[in-house]
């Protein structure tokens, strides 16, 4: 007997010695990613983001070179996973609890939003991400299969009155081009 298949992990293509995600205990909510690779997070202070505070403080004008700004951006950690899910699911993707205690890790962009239509897009296959920025003094060196945030799976609802009727054309970040 078939049974269909309802949400869950597989491999990217490009990645092969790689472990899916897992939840850690029978009550635990998310299912744990790992690092893909090793990764370095630069501390946000070597970039020059010190001065730029100091000019701030001192009510100056701030002048923000390209590279500066390059430098702030979160680093993106691979996990070599993809998500497959209902139509009506996403995947919720969260910053492991110790992650700004002991490493001084916040994700980006706060939470992530892995939409059901990401799952094996054009551009990427839906390669899941974390994207860290480092507020410690000293970089940060994940290492491949280091536990890196946790995904869960949940519903969302739609307005009454919701008319989106878009494909998504591309990967990462296309769905708010």
């Amino acid at each position: 007997m078939n049974v269909a298949k309802i949400r869950g992990f597989e491999k990217v293509t490009t990645f092969e010695e790689i472990n899916l995600p897992k939840r850690a205990t029978k009550a635990a909510a998310g299912y744990d990613f790992e690092a893909a690779s090793d990764v370095i997070i630069p501390s946000i202070w070597k970039s020059g983001i010190a001065t730029a505070l100091k000019v701030a403080l001192k009510k100056e004008e701030i002048f923000l070179d390209e590279e500066m700004i390059k430098q702030v951006k979160p680093v993106l950690v691979p996990t070599g996973v993809k998500a497959y899910m209902g139509e009506e699911e996403f995947l919720q993707l969260c910053n492991r609890s110790s992650n700004p205690l002991k490493n001084f890790l916040l994700l980006g962009n706060g939470v992530g939003v892995i939409d059901s239509d990401y799952y094996n897009n054009e551009n990427n296959e839906g390669h899941i991400m974390f994207q860290f920025l480092n507020f410690g003094l000293r970089d940060v060196t994940i290492k491949k299969g280091e536990r890196v945030g946790q995904g869960i799976f949940l519903p969302f609802l739609k307005a009454d009155e919701d008319s989106a009727t878009t494909e998504r054309q591309g990967g990462f970040g296309s769905s708010g081009k």
